[in-house]
């Protein structure tokens, strides 16, 4: 899982704010299909929106860590049923504050 300092996650959080989801995780969980189009959209967009069904709280961070250590990727924020993921691309197009 790639680690980010809090100056980092605000803003990424700022870039984030207009993004539309652009995964939805439905009552089936983290399938194989599901992890294959996040992985896609995070190698396309570096940034992204999840919608999760679920209501429970503990499962959606049990999937937001499922999937920042399976795609090597950071989550940027958790609330509500939205998870915001940031995995850099190989030529990022979002810079990152130092700190």
């Amino acid at each position: 899982m790639l680690n980010l300092t809090s100056g980092q996650r605000r803003f990424l959080r700022a870039q984030a704010h207009s993004l539309n989801p652009v995964v939805q995780i439905g009552d089936a969980g983290l399938t194989e299909a599901v992890m294959k189009e996040i992985e896609r959209s995070l190698n396309s967009h570096e940034l992204i929106k999840i919608k999760v069904a679920s209501g429970d709280h503990e499962q959606r961070e049990t999937m937001l860590a499922e999937i920042c250590n399976a795609l090597e990727a950071a989550p940027a924020q958790h609330i509500g049923k939205t998870l915001v993921i940031y995995k850099a691309a190989r030529q990022p197009k979002l810079v990152l504050p130092k700190n």
